[in-house]
């Protein structure tokens, strides 16, 4: 059976979930997305007159891939079917490519293949269908919550063209309901259901613009609630609350949002903004991110980007990646918060950062150089008649522990790597270094 055949079938499109009886048909009824299925778009013209090339739909759950699947099946002639990559093998691919090259063969007709999570497919699994996508003998439609430049084979996404989609507005998620609880052929219309505008703005919020999930919440509280002495069934906003009792937020720890909060977080933390810092490193917390990934986030930005210019935030979030770990949650998140708030209020520098990026960019670049023989090891027999050694003045034995002499290899005398910054405590160390080192 095709792609939705069974939503054709009265008797499972009534048993179907509301989610899925109230995926739009038709381009006219789908909502948001605007930006790439918008009237008089390129993906919106392709399906309408039924040139559709190969294409990925890149998205978060809830945010209508399938939905538009759906439209490309009711509207193509081509032959349409659906494999998922959770579950598909290497023997459907060569059953649809057969099907595909029998139909393209004796009819001259098209094929369009769905394949859902094909970020799950493998290597191999995607080679595999290469050749067939090049030659045209599939076109194929490929839907994904994961970024598909990290996930998808380069070679079909260079013959595909990439449609990011992204999460519906609140506005888009409550007409989505109206319309669920007006449609007496596929929604809730039937059943009597008046549901208050407080319960939809509230559904609409907290499903973090995942359609589904606000859909599933609607259905849940229509079939669990009595009908009240009107007859009808009366969907409050307690109701609604009782249907989802945590707001959803798109994260996934292995995906796009994993890389782009830690990415936010950290930028957050680099720009001086601890509230921004703490949002997301809620966010974070919230979507179930592993704690000691976070610890380790804030050490290297306390090193990486304040540096010496306050020395001590490299303490503090060591400190918090070790206390994080005796103590747990939920108590970590405040032990987390105020290491990320310090590192974030604190002076900026990363005078210490572009130094061993300097020093090791020239030690990979030129020829190692050799030790001054003064600094050579000398606690060995027979070092002195190498020469190691001789001639080291101890610093310790001259006024304020210093005493000029040439540390860095002769080819490299004058290199300055580190240039420390006027930024808190680093001036005091700006200030240290050139009173050692004045004439």
């Amino acid at each position: 059976m095709d792609l939705f055949d069974y939503m054709r079938e009265n008797k499972q499109t009534k048993e179907a979930p509301l989610a899925a009886r109230m995926r739009p048909a038709s381009l006219e009824e789908i909502v948001g997305q605007k930006h790439i299925i918008g009237k008089g778009t390129l993906l919106y013209r392709a399906i309408a007159s039924d040139k559709l090339s190969s294409i990925i739909l890149y998205g978060p759950p809830g945010s209508g891939k399938t939905t538009i699947a759906k439209v490309i099946a009711n509207t193509t002639k081509s032959s349409f079917t659906q494999i998922n990559a959770t579950s598909a093998g290497k023997k459907d691919m060569e059953e649809v490519v057969s099907k595909a090259k029998d139909s393209m063969g004796m009819f001259g007709k098209k094929t369009i293949l769905f394949i859902d999570e094909i970020h799950r497919f493998n290597k191999g699994q995607q080679d595999y269908l290469l050749p067939f996508v090049e030659d045209g003998t599939i076109t194929l439609v490929g839907a994904t919550t994961e970024n598909p430049y990290f996930e998808v084979n380069g070679a079909l996404i260079s013959r595909s063209l990439i449609f990011r989609l992204e999460s519906l507005t609140k506005d888009d998620i409550k007409e989505l309901l109206l319309r669920a609880v007006s449609d007496k052929e596929r929604g809730l219309g039937a059943l009597s259901v008046r549901a208050c505008d407080d319960a939809l703005e509230f559904l609409s919020d907290i499903c973090g613009g995942d359609a589904r999930s606000a859909l599933n919440a609607l259905e849940l509280g229509a079939l669990s609630t009595p009908r009240g002495e009107d007859g009808q069934i009366a969907i409050t906003l307690d109701v609604a609350k009782e249907c989802i009792q945590k707001r959803t937020i798109q994260y996934d720890k292995t995906g796009d949002n994993h890389y782009d909060t830690i990415s936010a977080f950290i930028k957050s933390m680099r720009g001086s903004d601890p509230d921004a810092a703490v949002y997301y490193l809620a966010r974070m917390l919230y979507g179930g991110e592993d704690i000691k990934f976070i610890a380790r986030r804030i050490m290297i930005c306390a090193s990486e980007d304040v540096g010496n210019a306050d020395p001590q935030a490299l303490q503090v979030a060591v400190a918090a990646s070790q206390a994080v770990e005796r103590v747990g949650l939920p108590e970590a998140q405040l032990i987390l918060s105020q290491a990320a708030i310090y590192v974030a209020s604190a002076p900026k520098s990363n005078a210490c950062c572009l130094a061993i990026g300097a020093a090791m960019e020239r030690v990979g670049a030129e020829q190692i150089r050799t030790v001054p023989p003064h600094l050579q090891d000398s606690h060995y027999r027979g070092a002195a008649k190498l020469g190691h050694g001789l001639d080291y003045k101890y610093a310790h034995d001259f006024p304020n522990h210093y005493v000029r002499q040439q540390y860095l290899p002769d080819e490299l005398v004058g290199t300055v790597f580190y240039s420390p910054t006027e930024q808190g405590y680093e001036k005091n160390i700006k200030n240290w270094l050139e009173w050692l080192r004045r004439d």
